[in-house]
């Protein structure tokens, strides 16, 4: 893959969906780009669409799955030398560390905002 995954139109368009909480089309945008990506940038699009995997568990009450697969995404994004491709990986991390309490709490999420990905300013 091209190291300009950024200017892909497919990214963009996962991105987008994701943004819109397409939560499934989200992921499988991700998950075709995460096929042709070397890492590291591998590992932002699979912490991108486990997330994305997660909030489709949440909408669909499995909360199991949801706690797991924020867990895992989170540990990609954190890595060490994982590119944030633009976005502010802190802030999207943070909501989903904020999200992920909550439920392992067994609490109400409907306070929390959706994950979204913001550009870097």
């Amino acid at each position: 893959m091209s190291p300009d995954l950024v200017e892909d139109p497919r990214f963009k368009k996962a991105v987008s969906l994701f943004n819109l909480s397409e939560w499934y089309e989200a992921h499988d945008s991700f998950e075709e780009l995460w096929h042709e990506t070397d890492d590291p940038q591998r590992r932002t699009l699979q912490g991108f669409l486990q997330i994305s995997v997660a909030e489709l568990h949440l909408e669909r009450g499995n909360l199991v799955g949801a706690t797991i697969l924020y867990g895992e995404g989170l540990g990609r994004l954190r890595t060490l030398g994982t590119p944030d491709l633009g976005f502010d990986l802190d802030l999207f991390c943070s909501c989903i560390e904020k999200r992920l309490k909550l439920l392992q709490l067994k609490a109400d999420l409907s306070e929390c905002t959706n994950p979204v990905l913001i550009l870097k300013k």
